[in-house]
């Protein structure tokens, strides 16, 4: 399925953090099962350009979990997305709200989500790291401005290399 919304990348917003915190805290009201509610994706890196998109995982205890979570974001508006990338992790986007929240929910030691905390990490600790993917993000997003889906599978490559290296602690 290609999307059609053109790959929109801003500056690093200093807000993005208190952004998160405040759907954090409504999150964790809404799903108190939840083992943690962590900030992934660009908009996590201080200074790296994103879109304007809020990415968050919210680990639940178990694969029973996700039923009664995906009623939750349901009644609270989300749309959900399918499981296109994990077959456990299931992805809603909210409406209407600046910027906009994509949720992703996971069960308890899932691999997708320990791979984006390792990356997030890494590109944090490693900032020539970070602004090469930064510099990538802004090659492809001229490249497939109106691809989202090949904006993202032509991250896939450096991504799996920085995880790779988070996870085996290569510098």
């Amino acid at each position: 399925m290609m999307t059609h919304d053109p790959v929109e990348l801003v500056p690093y917003d200093p807000q993005w953090p208190e952004t998160f915190r405040r759907i954090r805290d409504r999150l964790l009201v809404l799903l108190p099962q939840a083992r943690s509610i962590d900030h992934i994706g660009s908009t996590s890196i201080s200074g790296m350009s994103a879109k304007p998109l809020i990415d968050i995982d919210i680990v639940l205890p178990g694969l029973g979990h996700i039923e009664g979570a995906t009623d939750v974001l349901l009644a609270e508006g989300y749309e959900p997305r399918g499981n296109r990338y994990d077959a456990e992790v299931w992805a809603f986007l909210s409406r209407g709200s600046v910027p906009r929240e994509r949720v992703y929910l996971c069960p308890l030691g899932n691999g997708t989500h320990r791979n984006r905390l390792a990356f997030r990490d890494y590109l944090i600790a490693h900032p020539q790291a970070a602004a090469d993917y930064a510099a990538l993000k802004r090659r492809l997003a001229a490249e497939f401005r109106m691809d989202g889906d090949r904006y993202t599978a032509h991250k896939r490559e450096f991504v799996d290399t920085i995880v790779a290296r988070a996870l085996t602690g290569d510098d």
